[in-house]
């Protein structure tokens, strides 16, 4: 790229702003992105006081976590790497060796669909949440050491029952998608008398 050209200054301010941007570039896509070598790239980093990528995405992933009241961090399948309650998350699961199948490398598919549902539960702003029913299409497999990233929104609220969408992808290819009813389950009401099945 013309980052070759580009002054250290200016590099440094592009750099600032594509980390403010998207916090989980690599230093190896970075020294990609601006045609400069990987030591360039850390050396930006320390003078701009920004952290390597694994001290950057614990931050976030520290802050996202903080939000959600529906379960605990253990529960959620994946990484979570940014939410808003009732709009919007997204969360990162890596694919590893006991995930698979042993003779294909595949993965299994209830981790896809657990990383999808516990994601849209944890969009909801309450201590207790249910899933009332979901609508799931696997589109490809996904194979050890690859990373799914699951982006979850509420596309309708009724009451205390929510539908929402979560896409899965790896490297921007769609290999998941699903649509789940998640209801709010009240202390004075019975297990299973929610009015999820409204949204459906």
């Amino acid at each position: 790229m013309a980052g070759r050209r580009m002054s250290r200054k200016r590099r440094q301010l592009r750099l600032q702003e594509l980390l403010e941007k998207n916090p989980f570039y690599t230093d190896e896509e970075l020294a990609e992105h601006f045609g400069v070598s990987v030591q360039t790239i850390r050396l930006d980093r320390i003078f701009l006081g920004i952290p390597e990528l694994r001290e950057r995405m614990k931050h976030v992933a520290e802050e996202a976590y903080a939000k959600v009241k529906s379960m605990t961090e253990a529960e959620l399948i994946g990484e979570l790497i940014d939410i808003e309650l009732g709009s919007y998350g997204i969360s990162v699961l890596e694919i590893t060796p006991e995930m698979v199948l042993q003779r294909t490398s595949i993965a299994r598919g209830h981790f896809l669909f657990a990383q999808a549902n516990s994601l849209a539960v944890a969009l909801v702003d309450a201590e207790t949440v249910l899933t009332g029913s979901a609508r799931v299409r696997y589109k490809r497999p996904v194979y050890v050491g690859e990373k799914v990233v699951a982006k979850a929104r509420v596309k309708v609220r009724r009451g205390n029952s929510y539908l929402v969408s979560v896409y899965s992808t790896v490297n921007s290819e769609l290999v998941f998608k699903g649509q789940f009813i998640v209801m709010v389950q009240e202390s004075t009401r019975r297990a299973g008398g929610g009015k999820g099945e409204n949204c459906g």
